[in-house]
């Protein structure tokens, strides 16, 4: 009888510790992903318990990216992410994880070795060296050499050694980048999901940023409050002898959309030229989302046009509709047919000349006819940018909405 209960007792706690080593640790992790030939990329979530579910929430700067698709069984941890198909395959081992970071492209994968420490807030350095300088302000960036020079424009604060902001380029920005000024050496990352930014750099005095790595390109900086980008109105335009936008494409549900549809005539139209892997469009969606929610009551219209990794249909749509769900979409979403390469675009669209960037944005008046062309997208992480894009996007839209 004895003998039985011990045994019974032993089932149960083994069955009972089966159960809390399922769940990941609640609070602050350190994740790191492990690129080949490159150093490590940090960054930090947050796991927490809401409504009996666990829910990760990845931290860049002012963003907290939510992921509510986490599962556990055993040891093993599944998580994956709302946005460009990508996931991660995980072992719990007490306050680590380990396992790969999964991102499937289509036509094949890419694996990046994946860790994890709990209760870490820290994302470069646990105690870094009292900063040489303050960072904040405008830069003028230079990113590569020769002929492949791309001039961008930078925009820091720095709290302590806490540095957040962003580069901006012609084709959009590069998002929430947090990282740390430690003595003089600089150090940013940020990811969200898709995409793992890292760069470095050494600040040679408070003017000058030197000796910049990001991947295998290199950058400097100067300190430069009137540094600015072309204006992206001026970039893609029609080509001669084109007042319009022609084109028919399929929704979700196969059926063909054109702007000869009811629902498009005499409205203002935007057309979101998209993809569901870009992360200034995944920017731009969420604010296109709210946008339409305000002024198509006053008679706007969006629509956007998908440009994937894979030309089959069901890969595509499979891809689209969780950025549909995910931002609660309420605009046609079409799937172009044609893939993310810029010369596939130009091939669908002929009427463009000089297509250069995931998104551009088409302003259509009531007339049907093509009255501004944006490039690129300052996303919420670009600060003064961001708001200024708005602002002067929304009274164009005004002005548009009162012709006759």
């Amino acid at each position: 009888m004895k003998r039985s209960l011990y045994i019974t007792l032993l089932f149960s706690m083994l069955f009972l510790s089966s159960i809390a080593q399922s769940k990941l640790k609640t609070g602050t992790w350190r994740g790191v992903l492990q690129p080949v030939a490159s150093n490590e990329l940090p960054f930090n979530f947050e796991v927490k318990d809401t409504a009996g579910k666990q829910q990760v929430i990845i931290i860049n700067a002012q963003e907290r990216f939510k992921v509510t698709d986490v599962k556990t069984q055993g040891d093993s941890v599944f998580i994956r992410m709302p946005l460009f198909d990508s996931e991660f395959k995980l072992q719990q081992r007490a306050n680590n994880l380990s396992g790969q970071y999964i991102r499937h492209l289509g036509d094949r994968e890419t694996i990046t070795p994946f860790t994890a420490q709990h209760n870490t807030k820290w994302r470069f350095f646990e105690s870094p060296v009292k900063p040489a300088y303050n960072l904040s302000g405008r830069w003028s960036a230079v990113f590569g050499e020769g002929t492949d020079r791309d001039t961008t424009v930078g925009e820091f604060e720095q709290k302590g050694n806490k540095v957040t902001g962003t580069f901006l380029t012609t084709t959009g920005d590069y998002r929430y980048l947090e990282g740390t000024l430690s003595g003089n050496k600089l150090y940013l990352s940020c990811f969200d999901g898709g995409h793992a930014f890292l760069f470095t750099a050494d600040v040679q005095d408070a003017q000058t940023v030197t000796n910049g790595l990001f991947g295998k390109t290199s950058w400097t900086a100067v300190k430069n409050a009137i540094a600015k980008l072309p204006d992206a109105y001026s970039l893609t335009v029609l080509k001669p002898g084109y007042k319009k936008i022609e084109f028919s494409f399929p929704d979700l549900d196969g059926k063909k959309v054109s702007l000869d549809d009811a629902r498009f005539k005499n409205k203002v139209v935007i057309l979101q030229v998209m993809g569901s892997w870009c992360p200034n469009c995944m920017d731009e969606t969420a604010y296109l989302v709210n946008y339409y929610k305000k002024y198509h009551i006053k008679g706007v219209e969006v629509a956007g046009l998908a440009y994937e990794r894979t030309t089959d249909f069901e890969k595509s749509k499979k891809a689209v509709l969780q950025e549909k769900q995910h931002f609660n979409i309420p605009y046609p979403l079409l799937l172009t047919g044609y893939t993310s390469n810029k010369k596939e675009t130009a091939k669908s669209l002929p009427m463009l000349s000089n297509f250069l960037a995931f998104p551009t944005t088409i302003i259509i008046d009531k007339k049907g006819e093509v009255r501004k062309i944006y490039t690129g997208f300052s996303g919420p992480g670009t600060g003064a940018y961001y708001t200024e894009f708005v602002n002067g996007f929304e009274r164009l839209i005004e002005s548009l909405l009162a012709e006759k």
